[in-house]
């Protein structure tokens, strides 16, 4: 509770909060928006410690690289360059963000000089052993669900989303808590059948950069197993100017390194 009292106060410096009651999904769509289109493209170093529940830590290092493909929030490309440690360097985890079908996804195994198609039904899944799931990273269609504001006070609108289809996740439902000024969300928590919390997110650390408000901490917690995640974004950048075709197999292959510097 004290990371999400001090992350208020940061918030609470970011912009007033608006008067004006808010339809759900204009909701909704402004927190898809803030949360993963930010500027035209976006490029961020990214420090992840996987820690179990035993305490025991793992930590990977990789550069994140994000390109919208239009203005109106559709689709995107992300590309992951990994870094450390030494059993995962050169591996690349590749996304084209669809509206109308499926997303594509890619995974680059060096070791093995291979590149592996990652299925739908394996999008929430683990990212690379953390806490994360792949579909974490990219983001989830806002039309997968549907949405209900079922709670809101002066800081806050908390939103109950649903899946249209059950059987394509492991949830039942998750709230999002998302900060009225900014549309950031500041937590989130998924819930099973049992009404049980099975994972919770939380933004720990946010500051505005490039005149974006941008999550630069954050944690995910898995209910279950006891374990957690925590992810700090560091040399943060957006409008960088990255060409189209380094989102492609080809790059898979071979780094882009002008933009991974």
């Amino acid at each position: 509770m004290k990371n999400i009292f001090k992350l208020f106060l940061v918030l609470s410096f970011l912009g007033a909060v608006p008067a004006a009651a808010m339809d759900v999904m204009e909701v909704v769509k402004k927190a898809n928006h803030v949360s993963y289109y930010k500027g035209d493209d976006g490029r961020a170093k990214v420090n992840m410690r996987i820690i179990d529940a035993q305490g025991r830590e793992r930590v990977r290092e990789f550069i994140i690289l994000r390109k919208d493909d239009g203005d109106d929030d559709g689709k995107q490309k992300f590309y992951v360059y990994f870094n450390k440690p030494a059993d995962v360097k050169k591996m690349v985890f590749m996304v084209v963000k669809n509206m109308d079908r499926d997303d594509d996804r890619w995974l680059y195994l060096p070791g093995l000089d291979l590149v592996k198609r990652i299925a739908a039904s394996d999008e929430r899944t683990s990212f690379v052993g953390s806490h994360f799931f792949y579909e974490d990273v990219s983001g989830r269609g806002i039309q997968e669900d549907t949405h209900a504001i079922v709670e809101e006070n002066d800081s806050t609108y908390v939103v109950e989303s649903k899946p249209k289809d059950a059987k394509a996740v492991e949830f039942t439902s998750f709230k999002s808590w998302i900060h009225k000024a900014t549309f950031l969300p500041i937590k989130t928590e998924y819930y099973d059948d049992q009404g049980k919390k099975t994972r919770s997110y939380t933004a720990l650390k946010v500051e505005m950069i490039g005149g974006h408000p941008t999550v630069t901490a954050a944690s995910m917690e898995n209910h279950q197993t006891g374990g957690k995640t925590l992810m700090n974004y560091s040399v943060v950048k957006y409008d960088v100017g990255l060409p189209d075709n380094i989102f492609s197999e080809r790059y898979l292959r071979k780094a882009p390194r002008k933009y991974l510097r």
